[in-house]
C-alpha cells in the first residue's frame, strides 16, 4: 500500500491525497511536518533531502515533490484519465501545473502566512498588499483560459486542475479583495461537485 507522510492542512499534501481520492487508490497517510515532526529527523531527510511535506513511500520507492508525485500517480492508475494519453493534451494539463509553481502559488503563500500563520502583531501589510496584487494577476490569467472552456487543460478534468485547483481553494477563503472572476468561479463551482476536493482539499485555513 502507498504511505504518504504529511499533514492535512499542508497545500501540497492536498494535492496528492485529493488525487488519490479522484484514482480510488487506497493509502495510507502518516502526520508529519510543523507540530508533528518527523520530517526533519535523519531518516526522512535519508528519503526527503528537502525535509518537506509531502512523501509518497510504496516499498523501497519514495518520491518527494507534490506536483511530481501526481504526475506519478495520474500516469500509473489514470493514463487515458487524469494523465491524457494524448501528448498534446498531456502537455497542456502539464503547462498548468507548472504555472502553479511558478507563477501562483508564490504570491498566495505570501498571504497566507501572514494572515493565518503569522500573529497580527508581526504580519508585513506591505507584503500582503504587493502579494495580494500579484495573486489576484495570476488568477486573472486563468479566468481568462477558463471562459472557454471547462477545465484547465480543455474539455476534461485532468491532473492539471489538481494543483490549481488546490491553491485556488485556498486564495479564494483568504480575507482579501479580489475582483470578479466569473470563469474562475465556475470552474472553482465545478471542483467542488468533486467528492475528493471536498474532502482533502475545502477545508478551514490553518
Amino acid at each position: 500500500m502507498l504511505t504518504i507522510f504529511g499533514r492535512t492542512n499542508s497545500v501540497n499534501v492536498q494535492k496528492v491525497l485529493w488525487c488519490l481520492a479522484e484514482l480510488g487508490v487506497p493509502f495510507e497517510r502518516i502526520d508529519a511536518g510543523l507540530a508533528y515532526g518527523k520530517n526533519h529527523e535523519p531518516w526522512y531527510l535519508e528519503l526527503n533531502p528537502n525535509g518537506r511535506v509531502p512523501l509518497l513511500q510504496e516499498g523501497d520507492f519514495t518520491l518527494w515533490e507534490s506536483n511530481t508525485i501526481v504526475r506519478y500517480l495520474s500516469a500509473r492508475f489514470g493514463l487515458g484519465t487524469l494523465c491524457p494519453a494524448a501528448l498534446e493534451h498531456r502537455a497542456l494539463a502539464e503547462r498548468w501545473m507548472d504555472w502553479q509553481l511558478g507563477t501562483l502559488v508564490g504570491p498566495v503563500s505570501i498571504v497566507f502566512w501572514n494572515l493565518i500563520r503569522t500573529p497580527p502583531e508581526r504580519r508585513d501589510a506591505d507584503a500582503v498588499a504587493r502579494n495580494t496584487d500579484e495573486a489576484n494577476r495570476a488568477a486573472a490569467i486563468l479566468d481568462r483560459a477558463l471562459r472557454n472552456q471547462p477545465f484547465v487543460a480543455g474539455e476534461q478534468f485532468t491532473m492539471g486542475d489538481i494543483p490549481v485547483g488546490a491553491v485556488i481553494h485556498r486564495w479564494l477563503a483568504l480575507p482579501v479583495a479580489r475582483p470578479e472572476l466569473p470563469a474562475l468561479e465556475a470552474w472553482y463551482a465545478r471542483l467542488q461537485t468533486r467528492p475528493g476536493y471536498r474532502e482533502h482539499v475545502m477545508l478551514p485555513l490553518s
